[in-house]
């Protein structure tokens, strides 16, 4: 555990394979700088590969005050050992009070490592985070603390968590939670390389071959996303799901609940264990409105919810509903679209 720097930066960890960095330490670059902003400290990305000079000023177009950067060869895969070792070690250096990584395959593994080797807190899976003051029962109050917010017991509650004596602050965050923001470009952004050593003795393991399987649909670049969920009734009536998607050039969503039940491949599923998504209009077809599934989809623009229960849930956040029998609605949907076109 390093000692609390109260004036250190907010770090975000820059997550990046194969020379291509992710969309989530992006999307948390707008958020990183709220909370740096708030804290009146410096906002830094952190990166760590083989090569990535140029992805080190690509991500100083996007407004951090800093960014830190660390090549080797041993680096250029991910590998929890390796990584865990030189971000221990910047943190030690450096000393941020807050440090922030997305919630992907990489982020979840390489956290709690980070946590558990500094001893500091960590909250997983956040929806958001905010600057606050907390007041013990003996009236001791701690100023500006990171409040990671996040789903529990299923989604059912949200809770607000805080840490405020073992730091660095961490947290991973959901893709698709915070908007993608845009290039600013030159912003006097200062760039630093941190020379790392490492031996073959820091890795856990040895790559001989890497095979990767692209997802089948791209939910989190969609502008219309048509989803489906239980109340579809079967596999064969998810195909009225595909035409309304294709007749408007739509990715097509599914519900967990249609996941489990076969109608639709796990890559289409929206919601808290799925993907988090925020396109301009999103349809969803005989989807209750769990707060698991809204979770993944409240963000967008537009809802449409087509349900013929009309107390269902998707009604209270949907801007458009329709009750009725999605048998008879979304052939006249269809029909509609494709006279139009």
């Amino acid at each position: 555990m390093i000692k609390c720097n109260r004036q250190g930066p907010v770090w975000i960890f820059a997550e990046q394979e194969s020379g291509k960095l992710s969309d989530v330490p992006l999307e948390l670059m707008s958020k990183g700088r709220e909370l740096a902003d708030k804290l009146n400290v410096k906002l830094t990305m952190i990166l760590l590969g083989q090569g990535v000079e140029d992805l080190a000023k690509h991500l100083a177009a996007y407004g951090p005050d800093e960014v830190i950067y660390a090549e080797h060869p041993l680096l250029k895969d991910y590998q929890s050992t390796s990584y865990a070792k030189v971000l221990c070690n910047l943190i030690e250096k450096y000393e941020p009070q807050i440090v922030l990584y997305g919630a992907t395959a990489i982020g979840r593994d390489l956290a709690p490592r980070v946590a558990s080797q500094m001893r500091a807190g960590l909250t997983a899976d956040c929806t958001d985070l905010q600057i606050g003051d907390h007041e013990e029962k003996d009236g001791t109050v701690h100023k500006k603390l990171m409040y990671q917010i996040r789903p529990a017991f299923g989604g059912n509650i949200i809770a607000t968590i805080i840490n405020y004596d073992r730091w660095p602050q961490m947290a991973t965050v959901r893709e698709g939670v915070m908007p993608m923001p845009e290039p600013i470009g030159s912003n006097n952004c200062k760039i630093i390389t941190e020379k790392v050593h490492l031996s073959p003795e820091d890795l856990a393991l040895k790559i001989l071959e890497k095979h990767r399987q692209e997802k089948k649909v791209n939910l989190k670049a969609a502008r219309i996303i048509v989803s489906g969920g239980a109340g579809v009734g079967s596999r064969e009536n998810f195909k009225l799901i595909w035409e309304l998607a294709n007749s408007l050039g739509a990715a097509v969503g599914a519900s967990r609940a249609a996941v489990d039940l076969g109608f639709c491949d796990k890559d289409h599923q929206v919601g808290q264990t799925g993907t988090t998504v925020r396109p301009a209009l999103y349809i969803a077809i005989g989807i209750s409105g769990a707060v698991q599934h809204r979770a993944g989809m409240q963000e967008s623009a537009k809802i449409v919810a087509i349900n013929n229960d009309p107390e269902a849930p998707i009604f209270q956040i949907a801007h458009y509903g329709i009750v009725g029998d999605l048998n008879d609605v979304v052939p006249k949907m269809i029909k509609a679209v494709r006279e139009r076109v």
